[in-house]
């Protein structure tokens, strides 16, 4: 049977949209957490209820290598084109669907169950997209581009959190606030589903893998590709190697440099949501071509001293840059405008008939920046509610923040992606050239899932659980606390990676 090739564009362009969709899916979930929590989890404890919705956010991540087992194992049975066709619809309709589930006020309990349900289809469908599109692009390219073609597909992970958060921009600035807290939030999961179905018609006329193609033609693919990933040690010991020395940290980097640091200016620095979203997006239009940089130039130097270079940074600059974050927004190095600040007071009625008191305090200083504060306290049959023998009050601060610290915020984002490029760019070659073709996809996939989804995908929940301890025990920098569970993650990938990764095989005809 002839193979009819076609151009690498096609091939790169059909891989890359289809992934990036699948993380605009998967990262929606993540930029809407914070409303999300009020939605689908029981109301009374913001605290409690955010780390629900990142715990439920992990869940997803947490799934991803089994995952990778069960379509990786497919991809080397049946071909990488079909199966990452299954997981793209997978994938689409777990989104449209968390965007239909009715509020916990509605459904009570069954609300947060529907979400976990769909957050962990969503969890096994990205397990099985990334290995697929990654070896179809490597399978296509010629061996001195494969770094610079397969960092394409690198890219769609940051493009597909950047299209995430513009689609929720679009939404919120052609919407009411009370509107799209209501309902204006489901929108970006609706849209999925268009986007699903355009990616599925572009892949539906892709050829087969011309690697495999001839594997297959040859009866030379795996017949029990999980037996022979896993189960034969010398393989299993690439497994591990990829995981330890360069999966684990690259997890780690990328997770800290383009979620916990948006998690870090809404919920430690209390910017206001939409400057938070305005300056991700700029840091990663600013820092997405560097995917590409450093895919390129692992082709000229190598994968492994780039990948390594990139952790080594990382650890080392993580601390200093987000004490210069903190102290950008820092009241403490402000002046403030003592007679404009003003205290109001309302009374509100919630929807059990019952009553908030609600005072906003706002304040300005010299620089520009607007500080304001909600209290609420709530009553109960005319009563203030008391927990532990205290008054009950929940407070909510936001910064409004001038250009120049915005500015000066985006830069300090960007460094932390110019990271993630060094490490993320190359690895997609790095890992296909690590493993033969007939169990190529199943062990490439398990490694980068256990090394992002687990590691990297933990690190939200992690990161703050350590941070909101260390505030609680009066710690003064609590708010670097976290920032010690990808320094020491990465610090040991690094060690591991410097010492047994050999940087020397490049063939993947094997």
């Amino acid at each position: 049977m002839q193979h009819k090739k076609s151009p690498m564009v096609t091939i790169i362009g059909a891989s890359s949209v289809g992934t990036m969709i699948e993380w605009y899916d998967f990262y929606i979930f993540g930029s809407l957490a914070t409303i999300i929590s009020t939605k689908f989890f029981p109301s009374g404890n913001p605290t409690a209820a955010f780390l629900s919705t990142l715990a439920t956010f992990a869940a997803g991540f947490v799934v991803r290598p089994f995952g990778a087992l069960f379509f990786g194992r497919l991809g080397d049975l049946i071909g990488r084109k079909y199966t990452f066709m299954v997981t793209l619809l997978l994938m689409g309709g777990a989104t449209f669907l968390i965007g239909c589930i009715p509020s916990y006020e509605t459904i009570g309990f069954m609300a947060p169950v529907l979400i976990l349900l769909l957050r962990l289809l969503q969890g096994l469908a990205l397990g099985g997209e990334y290995g697929g599109a990654a070896t179809y692009v490597a399978e296509h390219a010629p061996a001195d581009k494969r770094g610079f073609m397969t960092s394409w597909i690198q890219t769609t992970a940051t493009i597909g959190l950047f299209v995430s958060l513009l689609v929720i921009m679009v939404t919120r600035s052609t919407l009411s606030k009370e509107a799209f807290d209501s309902w204006g939030w489901r929108v970006p999961f609706w849209v999925s589903i268009l986007m699903v179905l355009v990616s599925y018609l572009i892949r539906k006329n892709m050829e087969e893998s011309p690697i495999f193609a001839k594997a297959k033609a040859a009866g030379k693919t795996s017949v029990n590709p999980l037996k022979e990933s896993f189960g034969n040690k010398y393989n299993f010991k690439f497994v591990l190697l990829a995981l330890f020395g360069a999966v684990m940290g690259q997890g780690v980097i990328w997770y800290t440099g383009q979620f916990y640091a948006m998690s870090f200016l809404e919920k430690t620095m209390n910017i206001d949501k939409v400057q938070v979203d305005s300056l991700m997006f700029i840091a990663l239009i600013m820092g997405t071509p560097f995917f590409l940089v450093f895919g390129w130039l692992s082709d000229k130097i190598g994968r492994k001293w780039i990948m390594m270079a990139g952790m080594l940074v990382a650890i080392v600059s993580y601390r200093p840059l987000y004490e210069k974050m903190f102290q950008v927004t820092n009241a403490k190095n402000k002046q403030e405008v003592v007679a404009s600040t003003t205290t109001t007071g309302v009374l509100m009625q919630r929807a059990d008939k019952d009553f908030d008191s609600v005072y906003t305090t706002k304040k300005t200083f010299t620089d520009g920046t607007i500080y304001t504060e909600i209290k609420t306290i709530p009553y109960k049959n005319g009563v203030a509610e008391m927990v532990d023998g205290k008054q009950k009050i929940s407070s909510a601060v936001t910064l409004t923040i001038t250009n120049k610290d915005k500015w000066s915020l985006i830069w300090l984002v960007f460094v932390q992606v110019l990271f993630v490029t060094m490490v993320y760019g190359p690895i997609a070659a790095f890992l296909v050239e690590m493993f033969p073709t007939k169990i190529r996809y199943t062990s490439m996939s398990l490694p980068y899932h256990i090394g992002n989804g687990v590691f990297g995908g933990l690190l939200p929940a992690v990161a703050t659980y350590l941070a909101t301890s260390a505030k609680t025990a009066g710690d003064g920098q609590w708010y670097l606390e976290g920032l010690w569970y990808p320094i020491g993650v990465a610090a040991v990938c690094l060690i591991i990676g410097l010492i047994y990764i050999n940087p020397k095989d490049k063939r993947i005809d094997d």
